[in-house]
């Protein structure tokens, strides 16, 4: 029954519904009137506020007592080097002999700065004959063993102690004695052992002003009174104190006669030591020819003699001497005596004196004035281009053998520097 209602609807049409529209008539709103409240002001009546009368504070004075400061003392600035971290080095010999087999590189301890003491980085140092000697055991003067080698020299302060008040770090200083120990990158020295240079001259100049240009300058002022147009004669003229003398006599109006021994390049060192300031330049052979009487000719007969050889040549220059005058020997290169004829004392009066520049300081301890009269006078003369250092080789410490085997060969004119 189900099915046979199923099949009628779906046969079955089904008429359409019409809704009727329903129409809603509009709401009218009737506006509302709002009358305005009348707020009346509000009136506030002024408050007068009376004024307050401050009496004055009297405040009576304070006195305070005058504060005392007492003096306080600064101690210089301490500049500590980068290298003062690394031990310096230095050429130690421990015993005498020839440099080249006695002298070693070695690490040196640096002492505890003490209150007196400068800490000194050195930047150059000479080897000098004089520092041979040294180690080689004939020197006047040794140090005590173990030494550190080297006479000489220029550095440059890094630190000081509390005392010390003539130095401060920057400054450049020199040895003021000798066997001070130069060849070294560093040391720590009392005070009292320094000279203070200025920087403002050339490291080289400074480095090999301590000995040579002050033998030079002392033996020319301290033994003859010499002036303008006079000459002195001098032997090892090629010598660091032999250019020296050229130079500062130049700059004295002072006429030098100087001699060399002969050698393969003597037109190349004639040339060099006539650019200094030489007037005139011959061999030891010239001395014992006629020609030297052409020298005589425009030039008087010094007063002076400097030797630094001994032996004959000290001889045959005596010979050219002036009556009265001096001969003062400083070096003894040829270690051969000085031999000087009787009639030279007799007939002539020569006087022989002897110079070292060790002992000269230790006569002026006392005499600082002398001292820095000279060192100022030098110094003048290096800044006028008046001096300047002798022909230099300059030589890293680390081949410190090939400086020492060169300055001991014969006919060197260079002086080998040692760059620290």
């Amino acid at each position: 029954m189900q099915l046979a209602a199923a099949r009628v609807l779906r046969g079955a049409r089904i008429p359409p519904v019409r809704i009727p529209p329903v129409r809603i008539p509009p709401v009218r709103v009737s506006p509302v009137r709002v009358s305005p409240v009348r707020v009346p002001p509000v009136r506030i009546p002024p408050v007068r506020v009376p004024p307050v009368r401050v009496s004055p504070v009297r405040v009576s004075p304070v006195r305070v007592p005058p504060v005392q400061f007492h003096p306080v003392r600064i101690p210089p600035v301490r500049a500590r080097s980068a290298t003062a971290a690394t031990p310096p080095l230095g050429l130690l010999y421990e015993r005498h002999g020839e440099p080249a087999a006695v002298v070693q590189l070695k690490d040196l301890e640096v002492p505890k700065l003490g209150d007196s003491d400068v800490h000194v980085k050195m930047l150059a140092a000479p080897i000098n004959p004089a520092d041979i000697n040294m180690i080689q055991g004939t020197y006047p003067l040794l140090s005590p063993l173990p030494a550190v080698g080297g006479n000489e020299g220029v550095g440059e302060v890094l630190e000081v102690g509390r005392r010390v008040t003539a130095l401060k770090p920057g400054d450049w200083v020199i040895p003021a004695n000798a066997g001070l120990g130069t060849w070294r990158t560093r040391g720590v020295f009392p005070e009292e052992m320094l000279l203070k240079v200025p920087s403002d001259i050339p490291v080289l100049c400074a480095a090999t002003l301590s000995v040579n240009p002050c033998t030079a300058f002392r033996m020319l002022a301290d033994f003859e009174s010499l002036a303008p147009g006079d000459s002195v004669i001098q032997n090892a003229a090629n010598s660091g104190v032999g250019q020296a003398v050229i130079q500062i006599a130049r700059a004295s109006g002072i006429k030098t006669i100087n001699v060399v021994r002969d050698r393969p390049d003597l037109p190349e060192l004639v040339e060099r030591l006539m650019a200094l300031g030489a007037d005139h330049v011959v061999t030891e052979e010239m001395l014992r020819k006629p020609e030297m009487k052409d020298i005589f000719k425009s030039t008087p007969r010094p007063r002076l003699a400097l030797n630094c050889i001994g032996g004959k040549s000290t001889t045959e220059m005596l010979r050219h001497l002036q009556p009265k005058g001096t001969m003062v020997t400083y070096g003894g290169m040829a270690k051969q005596p000085v031999m000087v004829p009787v009639s030279a004392f007799i007939f002539r009066d020569v006087r022989l004196r002897g110079f070292w520049m060790t002992q000269w300081r230790k006569d002026h301890v006392q005499d600082q004035g002398s001292v820095a009269t000279m060192m100022d006078a030098l110094c003048q003369l290096i800044r006028r281009g008046q001096l300047t250092a002798p022909a230099c080789t300059e030589v890293p410490l680390q081949d410190y053998r090939a400086a020492l085997e060169a300055s001991m060969k014969p006919f060197v004119s260079s002086k080998q520097i040692l760059l620290l």
